[in-house]
Parts: C-alpha cells; sequence; structure tokens
C-alpha cells in the first residue's frame, strides 16, 4: 500500500489515504509510458513548413543553352535549384507526424505515470483549495505553504473556473481536470497536486 499525504491550505498535514497500487496495474510500465509521451511530443509538431522543388516551380523544362562549345558553364533548365527563381534543393514538404495510441493502452500509460509519480512521493493533495473569486495570491501561498518551488501540476474534480484563472498566471503551473489528464501531463512536472475531491475521484474510478 501506498500512504498519499493530505495537507490543508496553511501546509499542516491533514491526514494520509492509503492506495493500492493494483488499483493503478501493480506495476509501472516503462515501455508503455514511452510510446505516450513520443506520442504527445509528435503530435505536437504541426508539419506545416513547405517549399518547393525543382518539379513543382513554374518554367521551361527545355535545357538553356547548349552542353559544349558555348564557353560558359554547362546548364541545365531554368528551374534548376542553382539558379534564380528555382526549386530548393532538399526541399520540405507538408506532413502529418501525429501518432494513435488505443483508448485502452492510453489509460494504461496514465495509470503507469500515476503510480510512479505516488511511489516516488511526488504526489500530494492539498484540502479546502476553493477560492471564492480568481485570487492568483490564494494558490501561490498554498502552493508554497505545501513545498511546491518547481513545476506543478494542479488537478481538479472538474472544470472550475476561478481556480484556474487563480492559477494560470503562475509561472511553470499547469491545471488539468482529473477527467483530462494523460501520462504527459503527470509525468511533466516536479510536483503532481491534487484537490482532495479530486483525488477521491480519481481513487474511485480505480476501484471500480
Amino acid at each position: 500500500m501506498i500512504e498519499v499525504r493530505i495537507y490543508n491550505v496553511d501546509g499542516a498535514e491533514a491526514g494520509r489515504i492509503e492506495v493500492d497500487e493494483a488499483w493503478f496495474g501493480g506495476e509501472v510500465n516503462m515501455e508503455v509510458l514511452r510510446q505516450a509521451v513520443r506520442r504527445h511530443e509528435a503530435n505536437q509538431r504541426q508539419g506545416t513548413v513547405g517549399t518547393k522543388g525543382r518539379g513543382q516551380v513554374q518554367g521551361s523544362s527545355k535545357k538553356i543553352f547548349a552542353q559544349k562549345h558555348t564557353g560558359r558553364a554547362r546548364a541545365g533548365t531554368i528551374r534548376s535549384p542553382k539558379r534564380r527563381g528555382g526549386g530548393v534543393t532538399f526541399h520540405k514538404s507538408t506532413r502529418d507526424f501525429s501518432l494513435q495510441m488505443p483508448k485502452k493502452v492510453r489509460r494504461q500509460a496514465l495509470n503507469s505515470a500515476l503510480l510512479a509519480r505516488m511511489l516516488a512521493s511526488e504526489v500530494v493533495v492539498i484540502d479546502g483549495l476553493a477560492p471564492e473569486q480568481p485570487k492568483t495570491q490564494v494558490v501561490a501561498k498554498a502552493l508554497k505553504a505545501i513545498g511546491v518551488e518547481r513545476t506543478c501540476l494542479l488537478t481538479t474534480q472538474a472544470k472550475d473556473e476561478v481556480l484556474y484563472k487563480s492559477a494560470r498566471n503562475l509561472p511553470r503551473t499547469r491545471v488539468r481536470p482529473v477527467t483530462e489528464l494523460t501520462a504527459y501531463d503527470v509525468l511533466w512536472p516536479n510536483r503532481v497536486v491534487f484537490t482532495k475531491p479530486a483525488f477521491e475521484a480519481m481513487l474511485e474510478s480505480r476501484k471500480n
């Protein structure tokens, strides 16, 4: 069993939650995690760059002048990459870099990522973080109190507009609803912070 600490917004420990490793597959699957990270990074590539090769630019394909007996260097067509207005050597073309992954494998990768972070004691639960109006200072103070100093993923139970607006200006901090988490989201930060309702909802979905 894994014990995950619960803190209040003042940084005082408010209890612990026991987590069974079997709820998350029992072990960390490094190969699935590698595939998930590779898929995420590949899907971030736009692939919209494009230049024209010698076969795509306008111009005659006729040889400009005779090969020999002109006293000039030999030359091909006007579309040659050596000439102004000609095609680009090794031209780039638009390309789709996206990779696919089955839904079950994506879920397995997310479970492995969560299990790896919990085994490393890098998952923290915070109780009582529910500002009534957008206030960056409230969230910043709470995160500092629980020891978050570097990158942080703040996970909520559902889309919380107030909490999102309160945390979006914090450097190196991302806010995600628990239903939209991906393996990359969990692996990216130095600390994964769950609100208590979000962590309980996540555990409940794994138990069934």
